[in-house]
């Protein structure tokens, strides 16, 4: 039996949608999660990996699956159970995936040394005006037409955010993300083929 009234009334919140309770779980845990993801890592995996990834998908699936009620929390320790048990998981399922034959990381070979001459560094320089303003023209082509949540998409996707992750944001299937995408790509390739 629970013991903790404040607990309670927490996961009774968070069950309800209350985003401070979702916070004050994801802030009181999400170092000691980081943390445990950076141990769990193989050191080849890691320059693949954020753990700050692994903790935001570690959170997504707690959050979703407490929802639907799939879980019967007693107490702080049986949360940090779960989310234990969560992040365990998923770095193993990550490394699985790393480790499957075309993608195996134990396979990659590192860079020579000589390599790492000034040759082989990227120059980080702004944008000329003029690209700047091509830049700017292509992304109002490719916004034409697109609603605001498909402009919404295409805004998180430029920002970096998977399909998956685009999906829970803007409350739309991944598939639905993933067609608005392509079709947005397939647009930009056109547009491409028609510059100069």
């Amino acid at each position: 039996m629970t013991t903790d009234p404040a607990f309670d009334d927490l996961m009774a919140r968070l069950r309800a949608g209350d985003q401070d309770a979702a916070t004050h779980i994801f802030n009181r845990f999400a170092r000691q999660l980081i943390n445990l993801t950076r141990s769990r890592l193989d050191t080849l995996l890691r320059p693949k990996m954020d753990p700050e990834d692994v903790l935001q998908s570690v959170y997504r699936s707690f959050f979703d699956r407490h929802a639907r009620g799939q879980y019967d929390l007693e107490n702080w320790d049986s949360l940090w159970g779960i989310l234990t048990l969560i992040t365990i998981r998923k770095c193993g399922h990550r490394l699985e995936y790393y480790r499957a034959a075309r993608r195996d990381i134990q396979r990659e070979a590192a860079l020579p040394p000589e390599a790492s001459g000034i040759g082989w560094e990227a120059v980080a320089r702004d944008p000329t005006p003029s690209e700047a303003a091509q830049l700017t023209e292509t992304i109002e082509q490719l916004m034409a037409g697109l609603t605001s949540r498909q402009r919404d998409m295409v805004a998180l996707r430029l920002q970096g955010y998977t399909a998956p992750e685009i999906s829970a944001r803007v409350k739309r299937t991944e598939r639905t993300v993933q067609r608005v995408l392509q079709r947005v790509k397939t647009k930009l390739e056109r547009i491409h083929g028609d510059l100069p």
